[in-house]
């Protein structure tokens, strides 16, 4: 799954084809089943499990395949014993890649890694190379049409939040990780779009590309959120919508 930030990227996901699908399946599958051996197969007192659900139900994952996720999670059914790890690059133009992976062998991983890196005009790099150009945070995407600014203001600052961003046709609030439990809870009854923890690009190092320059970052892009051990991928690059499509991102 992509980490791009803009909307129309999860817009896009959810509009996957059946081909892209069941990959966006799979990926979801092992964070469900990671969420509910962390935390237990009860969503109300797991977030991550939460959150992990509310992806699965925006992508028309089957009921079924959540239920034998979490079973698998919680041991009730055999399963794999994924690893969390995160990883970091630079791409062309000198952009920034950072990866969350779930793993059932990193040995295997982390050739994959490098060569789609360095297929693609890029390098795998040291941990904290990437990351101080992004902030960890809790994001939840509410639709204008189920709540007026002012009221969603006013009940996510209650809840923990530090910000609400006008994004399109959604209101995109968020907060510190630690308040994403209480805030999603919160705005839960609002059935949130997407709910998650992300990392996203600061500001300052946001930068934008177009033409053979974005092609190049957005080819890199794609073959790494096609790998799949890679949960998903973040970039500090801003793509023009059409590339991030023609790319499948």
């Amino acid at each position: 799954m992509s980490g791009h930030s803009k909307w129309s990227t999860i817009k896009r996901k959810k509009g996957a084809t059946d081909a892209a699908r069941g990959k966006v399946f799979t990926k979801i599958a092992r964070e469900i089943m990671v969420s509910a051996k962390i935390g237990g197969g009860d969503s109300d007192g797991n977030p991550r499990l939460r959150a992990a659900l509310l992806a699965a139900r925006a992508a028309n994952m089957p009921k079924e395949n959540q239920e034998r996720a979490i079973k698998k999670g919680l041991g009730e059914l055999e399963g794999v014993d994924y690893e969390e790890i995160l990883y970091e690059g630079r791409g062309p133009q000198g952009t920034a890649f950072i990866l969350e992976v779930l793993t059932d062998n990193r040995n295997r991983t982390v050739p994959e890694l490098r060569h789609a890196f360095n297929k693609n005009g890029g390098e795998m790099a040291a941990s904290g190379a990437a990351t101080w150009m992004f902030d960890h945070k809790g994001v939840v995407v509410i639709a204008k049409h189920k709540i007026a600014e002012n009221a969603l203001m006013e009940r996510a600052l209650e809840a923990g939040a530090d910000d609400v961003q006008d994004d399109e046709d959604v209101w995109v609030v968020t907060c510190e990780p630690g308040e994403f439990s209480g805030l999603s809870e919160a705005l839960e009854a609002l059935e949130p779009e997407s709910a998650e923890i992300r990392w996203l690009v600061k500001p300052e190092n946001a930068l934008s590309f177009a033409d053979a320059d974005a092609e190049a970052i957005a080819g890199l892009w794609a073959k790494l959120d096609e790998l799949d051990d890679v949960q998903k991928v973040y970039c500090n690059a801003d793509l023009p919508d059409e590339v991030m499509e023609a790319h499948g991102l």
